[in-house]
């Protein structure tokens, strides 16, 4: 076998000199480096901004979807959208592990790869389905993992496709969990969906009694579902794109302090103002969305005199997949919203 770096870029092909997720097209022959893992990919999981992103493309016609993707694949060796440059994430079983490879995988193990498809080689045969509802892309297919890249083992008490939502999205609650202190004010833009109402739970769970959690979303659907479940304190259904509206409501319902920590979750553009518009002076604003335009930001709250520290959204931290899985086995109403989405 060949030798390959740990960080894969043996793989780019161009341009050369930098790693797998910035560059334009990487290697996806599934010929495995000495250190590398070949995995049998059943079901890629978009992330939700670059999922919308090709539903819009292709005016919802499924058909079109599957085109756009194959041919995504097929020109950059996987799956980075080339409009949100985000990908998603992938569930599959080992197939074949390098004889450098170091750590405790298997061939047979059932993994969902923790890294994102914007890095990963990627060949896709064939789509067998997609399912809009959950942002899941079901093919026939081979991937890549690197040595460097980071996987979890399926649980065996949650159906795979449930784990597989729940994983793409873990490392917002996990950040949640660090930032928010108890006493905080925060809110939650796209509190809805679901990487919101898992940072709802962790926000209101870490905030306590004394501290106060608002969900905004723009469906009034989405923020019924986390009223249901009695996620946050306060609810507000509004346009994200608004940010005086979103400034004007926040300010209302914290009797003029707004926020600690604002966490936006939204899948679309120009949401960067609301959020800042919304977090107090020396507040905290986690941007876990891949939508997010971070020049917008940081611009943004320089234009209007806002002294606010604002976090990338970095889709991993330790002990994130625990996180996760323990709010789906501590909060049963959420399981099964997510079960029937």
């Amino acid at each position: 076998m060949k030798e390959g770096c740990p960080y894969g870029t043996h793989r780019v092909i161009s341009p050369k000199g930098v790693l797998p997720q910035p560059a334009d097209i990487i290697d996806n022959t599934i010929e495995i480096y000495d250190n590398e893992i070949l995995i049998d990919v059943r079901t890629l999981n978009l992330d939700s901004a670059s999922f919308t992103q090709i539903k819009k493309q292709a005016k919802g016609d499924i058909e079109e979807m599957k085109k756009i993707m194959m041919g995504i694949a097929a020109i950059a060796g996987k799956l980075k959208n080339p409009v949100t440059g985000s990908g998603g994430m992938l569930i599959g079983t080992v197939e074949k592990i390098g004889s450098a490879y170091k750590g405790s995988l298997r061939v047979g193990d059932k993994i969902a790869t923790l890294v994102s498809l914007s890095l990963t080689p990627l060949v896709i045969d064939e789509i067998l389905a997609i399912r809009p509802e959950i942002d899941h892309v079901d093919i026939k297919g081979k991937a890549i993992l690197f040595q460097s890249g980071i996987y979890a083992v399926l649980p065996d008490d949650l159906p795979e496709n449930l784990a597989l939502s729940i994983l793409d999205v873990a490392g917002a609650p996990a950040q949640t969990a660090r930032l928010v202190q108890s006493g905080d004010t925060v809110v939650v833009i796209g509190g809805g969906g679901k990487s919101g109402l898992f940072c709802l739970y962790e926000a209101k769970k870490r905030a306590g009694i004394t501290g106060k959690v608002i969900c905004i979303d723009r469906s009034e659907k989405s923020v019924n579902r986390a009223s249901m479940l009695g996620l946050a304190d306060e609810y507000i259904a509004a346009d994200a794109t608004d940010a005086l509206d979103i400034y004007n409501e926040v300010m209302e319902l914290t009797g003029g302090r707004l926020a600690d920590i604002v966490i936006n979750c939204v899948n679309m553009e120009n949401t960067e103002m609301a959020s800042i518009l919304a977090a107090k002076d020396k507040g905290t604003i986690y941007f876990f969305s891949m939508a997010t335009s971070f020049t917008k930001a940081a611009l943004g709250a320089e234009g209007v005199g806002k002294d606010v520290n604002m976090i990338v959204g970095n889709g991993y931290c330790k002990g994130h997949v625990e996180i996760a899985l323990q709010i789906l086995r501590e909060c049963e109403g959420l399981k099964q919203v997510l079960n029937s989405k």
